[in-house]
């Protein structure tokens, strides 16, 4: 029913889960610093807390805070610098 992920030597855990239309996953990330790499595209929404984000190396980064969401591209990375613990919701697709 769910599955369980877990990243970073525990500092990232998320539940991967199915919406109506497409895969999700909700999750938590300890304050850190972290790179991220996609198969597919992602839309990322802060649900508590805060992500500094950097889509790319001549990307500017950018704050997120709760109820904000971002899309990252299929087939890439981001960086993700965490400063309080922060709860996520992933969509993929």
């Amino acid at each position: 029913m769910f599955e369980t992920n877990e990243y970073f030597e525990g500092k990232v855990k998320s539940i991967a889960f199915k919406t109506s239309t497409h895969p999700a996953t909700v999750g938590v990330m300890a304050a850190g610093e972290y790179v991220f790499n996609t198969a597919e595209k992602e839309t990322m929404t802060v649900v508590s807390g805060v992500l500094v984000i950097k889509l790319s190396d001549d990307a500017p980064e950018v704050t997120y805070q709760a109820g904000e969401s971002f899309e990252v591209d299929a087939n890439s990375s981001f960086n993700v610098t965490v400063a309080i613990d922060t709860a996520y919701l992933c969509v993929y697709g």
